[in-house]
């Protein structure tokens, strides 16, 4: 058990999951006796939870703010707060010797959550005490940070001692160091609520699943085609994550499409301070460039984000139209819109290939713009879900996109975790 509650619905772990992990599920806190006792009454409530396995969960996790370099930052952190309590309350002696982080990863991987013993026993203090037991032959156990009052006291299993070992980090942040191990990441991760609604304490609408607004993020793009792509290609293909991620109304028309006017949003949701998070992606051509590197004049707040789709090996020898015919180039930076990140395979179609347009005397390059890309936007619109998600449909260019788009991120949540905590 990493955190409970007890009277109160506590920490609201929502985010965590999604509405399809809400499921019945017998838990050890179910009382058998009470329902034999009392059988009008509806054991189903008390065993409603969400419930998702801890592999599944660290995407969520990372969304949060809770990437491993965070964790690291944590773990170096109370590493410091612990050193230097021990300095002041023991002024004579030696530093106390602790495991580096990379150390601590190598302790958690050690130790199979799976495999540690969970039942009750009486006696596990006492021989913890006389050197006996998983932890107690462990010499790394005695070098982690302090945290946990009972750490060293063991525990009433190898379970609960782990847990106490490793209490000095946060919730989340165990979460995250644990699915580092191999072995726990098919553990399941339960947010057990049905109790606490059978006392009375709450409802069941009162646990609700998914990122919260404060946790989402609004992506900013170009224009129509590319909120299309990337909505259509979370939906698909990361559909675990889905729910983090909005964007702007363009049911009617794009409000803010093309470079320019994209720019012109940036640099006004720079200067009136909103509170949102917000990315805002530029394509990978001459004009995204340009316009992303001018927006560096600008110190963005930690809630904000630009970037350019992401450079990539396929588009490095690219068909190329210009004055001198057609001709093989890097379409890197230069001529490559969303587009070009969708299967380039069109039936009955002759090879895909940009058509090199006006010079950006700014850059010294050419700017480019792909042929018929219409075409190749309409042909993912009508790849049926299951190509997609099979790969019959060629998203592997897509991936890229959505994963650099994870990476900005996750990365501005671990950044904004950081400066909370400060």
């Amino acid at each position: 058990m990493l955190t409970y509650s007890n009277g109160h619905i506590g920490i609201d772990h929502g985010a965590l999951f999604q509405e399809r992990d809400r499921q019945r599920r017998r838990s050890a806190g179910i009382d058998d006796d009470y329902y034999k006792d009392y059988p009008e009454e509806d054991v189903a409530q008390s065993e409603m939870c969400f419930c998702r396995t801890l592999g599944s969960m660290v995407p969520r996790l990372e969304l949060l703010g809770y990437t491993l370099n965070a964790v690291r930052a944590d773990y170096e952190e109370q590493s410091t707060i612990d050193a230097e309590w021990h300095a002041e309350v023991n002024r004579d002696a030696a530093r106390p010797d602790r495991l580096t982080f990379d150390q601590f990863m190598a302790f958690i991987r050690a130790h199979d959550v799976r495999d540690l013993q969970d039942e009750y026993r009486q006696c596990y203090d006492a021989e913890h005490a006389e050197g006996l037991g998983r932890f107690a032959r462990d010499p790394a156990a005695a070098l982690l940070p302090e945290g946990d009052p009972d750490r060293d006291m063991g525990g009433y299993s190898e379970r609960s001692h782990f847990g106490a070992l490793i209490g000095f980090l946060e919730p989340y942040s165990a979460l995250r160091v644990l699915a580092e191990n191999p072995a726990n990441l098919d553990l399941e991760v339960v947010w057990d609520y049905g109790n606490f609604v059978h006392a009375g304490w709450a409802e069941n609408q009162d646990f609700v699943a998914g990122a919260r607004r404060t946790q989402t993020y609004l992506l900013a793009t170009e224009g129509t085609s590319d909120t299309h792509i990337l909505r259509r290609g979370f939906t698909l293909l990361r559909p675990d994550i889905v729910d983090f991620f909005r964007f702007i109304d363009i049911e009617e028309r794009h409000p803010f499409s093309g470079t320019g006017n994209l720019s012109k949003f940036a640099e006004g949701l720079v200067k009136i301070d909103v509170h949102n998070r917000v990315v805002f992606i530029f394509d990978n051509d001459a004009e995204g460039v340009d316009t992303f590197r001018s927006l560096q004049r600008f110190t963005f707040p930690v809630n904000m984000r630009a970037m350019v789709l992401p450079d990539l090996e396929e588009l490095r020898n690219f068909p190329a139209r210009g004055p001198a015919g057609v001709t093989c180039a890097d379409i890197n930076g230069r001529a490559a819109a969303i587009e070009c990140y969708l299967d380039m395979r069109l039936k009955d179609r002759p090879p895909a290939q940009v058509t090199w347009t006006n010079y950006k005397e700014s850059l010294g390059i050419y700017q480019g713009a792909l042929d018929f890309k219409d075409s190749y936007a309409r042909a993912f619109y009508a790849a049926s879900p299951e190509a997609i998600v099979s790969d019959a449909y060629d998203v592997s260019k897509l991936r890229v996109v959505l994963g650099a788009v994870f990476l900005h991120c996750s990365e501005m949540a671990s950044e904004m975790r950081r400066r909370t905590r400060e």
